[in-house]
């Protein structure tokens, strides 16, 4: 019984951990958006847009294309497990 409350009491630790976290992060997401970052990007001229713009085309190729390459591999086998013994069919004779 004791073991219980331990399991629960660490569960509940965990999820007041996450709403701390949750409640922390937001203002540091938001900052993205502020004035001075914006006016600096728009001011730097043309040149300095396109090389923004294709930062963020690297800077998602390499996580996009790996995380496609694993929803790929893991509908490949999803199935590998799955299958039945050839013992438990009678083809192993």
């Amino acid at each position: 019984m004791r073991k219980l409350a331990s399991g629960r009491s660490f569960y509940l630790i965990g999820i007041m951990a996450a709403l701390a976290v949750a409640l922390t992060l937001p203002p540091l997401a938001f900052s993205q958006g502020c004035a001075l970052c914006y006016t600096q990007a728009a001011a730097s001229g043309a040149r300095m847009i396109r090389a923004l713009r294709s930062g963020i085309i690297v800077l998602i190729i390499p996580p996009l294309s790996l995380s496609m390459a694993a929803i790929a591999l893991t509908y490949r086998k999803r199935n590998q497990f799955n299958q039945p013994d050839k013992a438990e069919l009678g083809l192993d004779r």
